[in-house]
């Protein structure tokens, strides 16, 4: 995949924010967001944004207890990949953000992550 192509999808990892303080967040990303259904850790929402229905799962604890994962599951979002989305939740949400370095694409290294954190962003090996 190449650095300015569109993401099929978007999936990033937030430190130390609860669910409440992420489910904030989804509120102000989206005009409107509903909660689909719950299965213990797992939560799915339906989010509008820019007029498309976008499926959003939040996975919480999914590396130790610091970690909650969120996945977009579309290509429709407001950004084009997984850094984006991550430069604007370490900005509004205060906290690290992790997302893969690349659109796992066979071949790439899939312990590289970004890690982004205030104005810092820097690629690191990340096993879980």
């Amino acid at each position: 995949m190449t650095e300015d192509q569109r993401h099929p999808d978007i999936e990033i990892y937030i430190k130390d924010r609860s669910l409440e303080r992420i489910t904030q967040w989804l509120q102000s990303v989206c005009q409107s967001l509903k909660r689909d259904f719950e299965q213990g850790q797992v939560h799915h929402f339906i989010g509008s944004i820019d007029g498309c229905e976008i499926p959003v799962m939040i996975h919480e604890k999914v590396s130790g207890k610091a970690w909650t994962s969120i996945w977009f599951n579309s290509d429709q979002t407001p950004w084009i990949k997984d850094l984006d989305c991550a430069e604007q939740a370490a900005r509004e949400l205060d906290t690290e953000i992790r997302c893969i370095a690349s659109g796992w694409t066979t071949g790439d290294d899939p312990d590289e992550w970004w890690r982004v954190e205030k104005e810092m962003i820097e690629k690191i090996h990340w096993r879980t």
